[in-house]
């Protein structure tokens, strides 16, 4: 009787014994790995930063989503600052070597007609002198001559002529002078307007189905006589 109560009290122990050891690992203490027994205060503060370059950077792919769409009085006051200013701000930059080729080249025409303008200006004085035949005068005027070599021998009709030639000249060089620098001036005004419109309309929607049929048509009256004619159509 004690042999098999001794038994029972092993075998009990033995099935119960597993369980022990199981409710014992589950509410045990955790443990701490060593990284985690290192962490500092400088660990944390490059944690959010960290954090806070995650949140700039999706920031960033939000605001790079969005269209562009430039702005019209900015596009006209940087044109005015300084031309083709606008133009690089509505991202028209195809249009630049228009703009700066244009403005070259009126540079030129005002240089050149500008010292044109001058040139003839010194000569008909020099002519225009009390003493036109001199070495010093026909140094100046001279050079527009140039089949003649000795002054002396001008006659006082020939000056006249020449006086009234370089007086057509200076004038016309004067002209085209002027006339270039409006045209600068024009040019300037453009690219402004230019800048300012090309924003308005950076967005304007021109769909590819913009079209012009053209049809026969057939109508019918209330007499029920027929009449034809060519129907047009725009699809937009």
């Amino acid at each position: 009787m004690v042999k098999r109560f001794f038994v029972s009290i092993v075998a009990v122990y033995s099935l119960a014994f597993p369980v022990l050891g199981q409710i014992n690992d589950s509410v045990q203490t955790p443990k701490i790995s060593p990284r985690s027994q290192n962490i500092t205060k400088s660990d944390t503060i490059a944690w959010v930063d960290d954090k806070l370059m995650v949140d700039k950077s999706a920031d960033k792919v939000i605001k790079n989503s969005i269209p562009f769409k430039p702005d019209p009085n900015k596009a006209v006051l940087y044109s005015a600052i300084f031309p083709g200013l606008g133009q690089i701000y509505n991202r028209k930059y195809w249009k630049l070597p228009i703009v700066y080729g244009g403005f070259l080249g009126l540079a030129y025409a005002i240089s050149w007609n500008g010292r044109m303008y001058n040139d003839y200006t010194a000569a008909y004085k020099a002519i225009k002198s009390n003493d036109p035949r001199s070495e010093a005068n026909f140094r100046i005027w001279g050079p527009f001559v140039r089949r003649i070599t000795d002054p002396s021998q001008i006659t006082d009709s020939e000056i006249t002529t020449y006086q009234n030639s370089f007086k057509r000249n200076r004038d016309s060089y004067r002209r085209y002078r002027d006339l270039s620098i409006i045209g600068a001036v024009a040019l300037y005004g453009l690219c402004m307007i230019d800048a300012y419109v090309d924003a308005h309309l950076f967005d304007f929607d021109i769909s590819p189905d913009l079209s012009l049929r053209v049809e026969p048509q057939v109508q019918t009256d209330p007499f029920a006589q027929k009449s034809f004619g060519v129907q047009c159509s725009f699809k937009f």
